[in-house]
């Protein structure tokens, strides 16, 4: 691995997960998303299998039920994502995903009251509060009516990407290393896609299309090395914060290759998304809770 600074890594790995979602983008006009998740899986899998075998490590793991019950939620998170990107603008797809943050501080208050606490923090209602109106202001003015069903999609991506990470703190806490976390993460994948794939056929390759899926499935395995790295070496507030470099890439991504539209209101809504994300994870680390250690980062779950 790279022997780089955290947030140098964090900002690279922001950069191809971007760069990524630019493949699942284009890739989206020949495929269906079962393919483009199923080969995502696949490269990922064999990735990690390499990776494991040089640094002699296994791939056995004591807790098969923890990682199954993790691999259906984030399997499931990335299918969402993959089919908003479709019919989306590439940065409102990712920012939708990036409330992962703010559902997991509406999921905090919703077992703080189940809990029978008398008081809840003000500030994470005043966060999931922001996150849901920069929503509103994203969706308004660069979702269509027929785009309308990947807008809530994307948005039901985040939601599971949140339950997500609370399993991969979970698996982190019984010990298992990020990569066996991953590797598991990426045959969830291909078991996905090839069930999709047996529902909704399969499309012909063109070469230009197979090098798409595995540029898919090369930048995001990569990408989520090295921002395991970074989480492993860097300060977590400070990674979590350079996470949303990807926003950044993703706009200017739409901007160039898309023409995706810009408007203030847009702007408006990933600016207070971004707000909610870093107050709620700010408030979440204040309260010794788990950051999200992204083994499967936010725009890949």
């Amino acid at each position: 691995m790279p022997t780089l600074p955290a947030p140098l890594l964090i900002a690279l790995s922001t950069l191809l997960f971007a760069t990524m979602g630019v493949c699942v983008k284009l890739a989206s006009v020949h495929y269906g998303t079962g393919e483009i998740v199923f080969y995502r899986g696949l490269t990922g899998a064999l990735m990690i299998a390499l990776v494991a075998r040089r640094r002699g490590g296994s791939l056995r793991t004591p807790v098969p039920g923890m990682h199954l019950w993790r691999s259906i939620a984030g399997v499931t998170a990335l299918c969402l994502w993959f089919y908003s990107i479709g019919g989306l603008p590439l940065a409102t797809a990712v920012t939708l995903n990036y409330m992962s943050s703010v559902w997991m501080a509406l999921f905090l208050i919703g077992g703080a009251i189940a809990m029978g606490r008398s008081r809840v923090d003000g500030r994470l209602f005043a966060a999931v509060l922001t996150g849901f109106a920069g929503v509103v202001l994203i969706l308004r003015p660069t979702v269509e009516q027929e785009q309308l069903w990947h807008g809530v999609m994307g948005l039901l991506s985040g939601m599971i990407s949140a339950v997500a990470y609370l399993q991969i703190a979970a698996l982190g806490r019984v010990g298992e290393p990020e990569y066996r976390t991953v590797f598991y993460f990426s045959l969830g994948g291909m078991a996905a896609g090839a069930g999709l794939m047996a529902i909704n056929g399969m499309q012909p390759h063109t070469v230009g299309g197979a090098l798409l899926l595995l540029a898919v499935g090369l930048l995001a395995t990569t990408a989520q090395l090295l921002m395991t790295r970074a989480y492993a070496t860097g300060t977590p507030l400070v990674n979590a914060s350079l996470q949303y470099l990807g926003i950044v890439f993703s706009f200017v991504y739409g901007m160039l290759l898309f023409d995706d539209p810009v408007t203030w209101m847009a702007l408006a809504g990933m600016a207070l998304i971004v707000g909610a994300g870093l107050a709620a994870t700010l408030l979440r680390s204040r309260a010794q809770l788990p950051v999200h250690n992204p083994a499967t980062p936010s725009t890949e779950s």
